[in-house]
């Protein structure tokens, strides 16, 4: 039977709570929420755009460390503090995913409620 693993993963933030960044379990990758904040400064920024694409390099990182790439992921949900972001999101799908074939599942919430200056999380399955 496959067992939980909790994934080092260098340079990144943990969170505010008692969770791990991320974990597998068997061939699965399950990292906790995932935002824009920058794992080298700590900080996050006041720029949706930028924190979209920082949310991007973050999630690239945290399955990278997993033992993942980014073709092992199966979907993503994302929470948005507004909609209007969408756009930020889909031009950062985009570069992640160029081949319209070979995308993953995904799926935008409406998160009215995230803390301080967040504009977007991210939920993501993945496997090695």
């Amino acid at each position: 039977m496959a067992r939980r693993k909790v994934v080092e993963v260098k340079d990144h933030p943990g969170h505010r709570n008692p969770i791990p960044v991320c974990v597998t379990l068997g061939d699965l990758i399950l990292p906790s929420v995932i935002g824009g904040m920058n794992s080298k400064s700590g900080s996050t920024s006041p720029d949706p755009q930028k924190q979209v694409k920082q949310a991007f390099l973050n999630m690239k990182e945290i399955v990278e460390s997993a033992g993942g790439t980014t073709d092992g992921i199966g979907k993503i949900i994302f929470y948005l503090q507004d909609m209007k972001f969408r756009e930020f999101v889909n031009v950062e799908w985009l570069n992640m995913f160029p081949n319209e074939n070979d995308r993953p599942a995904r799926h935008v919430i409406k998160a009215e409620h995230l803390t301080g200056n967040t504009v977007i999380q991210m939920d993501v399955i993945a496997s090695r």
